[in-house]
């Protein structure tokens, strides 16, 4: 069993506080967050040292093509991949990086993710870890869940269901401006890391089906392999995550038209179907385990 992510890489806590700037609360007015160039290097050091040789990106074309159509079409992408680690959103920027091609250099710096709050207010050791890459902020429905479910006001809830429409508000607004931009917005679909044994983490969250209606095409990208485990004794304390080395491989599908995929769906729907967003997303997580399952065999 590997050791804790704060065991073996908390001798550079102190050093990355100090180039710290991203915000500790979040609200309206900073829900778009620019890398901070400075840590990022940190977590550059964590891939290099844990990353086996034979790690890399899978159907590079793949990956080549989807840059073109957005740098060269005016394409609007949007990435949804597996999540698996607090690792995710560094490997890919980072193979993109080392894969060497001036295409793959300028794509890994066009990368937006949308990321949850909590990675901002959780703690400073928290931050610091996702400071070093360009995200759009926002507060996660399973958040507001937990809100509703708890023993507080409804004056409370109605507060902080405000809180939430309007940040949620401001970060459409952030996409949209990536967009113009042409910077790549980059989703985890099922919202959360997938725990073994414990499928429900792997499903994709019907609100995906809105990011499919605001782009024009997506990259699905399979994860294979993991640096980064889960700790059991402790699964939602990111700085306890176990440290392994492992051989990682990023895999593209084929690039998917959004207007084309979601009618494809959706006029194979019975019109009594209850649920036509979740099926949109259904599609794409099956996508997803489809490349995951392929690629597998051919990385151990």
């Amino acid at each position: 069993m590997g050791k804790q992510l704060k065991e073996v890489y908390g001798k550079y806590f102190q050093e990355m506080m100090q180039y710290s700037k991203a915000p500790a609360k979040i609200d309206n007015t900073n829900v778009y967050q620019e890398a901070n160039k400075d840590l990022t290097k940190y977590m550059e050091i964590i891939l290099s040292e844990n990353f086996l040789p034979g790690s890399g990106l899978g159907n590079v074309e793949n990956f080549k093509a989807f840059y073109d159509a957005v740098s060269k079409e005016g394409k609007r992408g949007l990435i949804l991949m597996e999540h698996y680690t607090n690792l995710d959103l560094p490997a890919i920027i980072y193979l993109l990086k080392i894969h060497g091609e001036e295409w793959s250099k300028e794509f890994s710096d066009k990368i937006v993710a949308v990321a949850g709050m909590k990675l901002n207010e959780a703690s400073p050791a928290v931050r610091i870890w996702t400071e070093g890459f360009t995200r759009v902020v926002i507060y996660p429905t399973r958040s507001l869940d937990k809100v509703d479910g708890s023993d507080v006001s409804e004056e409370e809830k109605k507060a902080e269901e405000k809180k939430a429409r309007t940040i949620n508000l401001a970060a459409m607004r952030a996409m949209d401006d990536c967009k113009k931009r042409g910077q790549v917005v980059l989703v985890f679909p099922s919202g959360t890391r997938y725990r073994p044994g414990h499928p429900e983490t792997k499903k994709g969250l019907r609100e995906i089906d809105s990011y499919l209606r605001l782009f024009d095409i997506v990259l699905p990208v399979a994860i294979n392999g993991n640096c980064l485990r889960i700790n059991p004794e402790c699964p939602d304390e990111m700085l306890n995550d176990l440290v392994e080395q492992d051989k990682v491989i990023l895999t593209a599908g084929k690039v998917i038209d959004c207007k084309e995929y979601r009618k494809s769906i959706l006029d194979n729907l019975p019109a009594d179907e209850p649920d036509p967003k979740q099926k949109t997303i259904d599609g794409i997580m099956d996508i997803l385990q489809e490349l995951h399952d392929k690629v597998e065999p051919t990385r151990l």
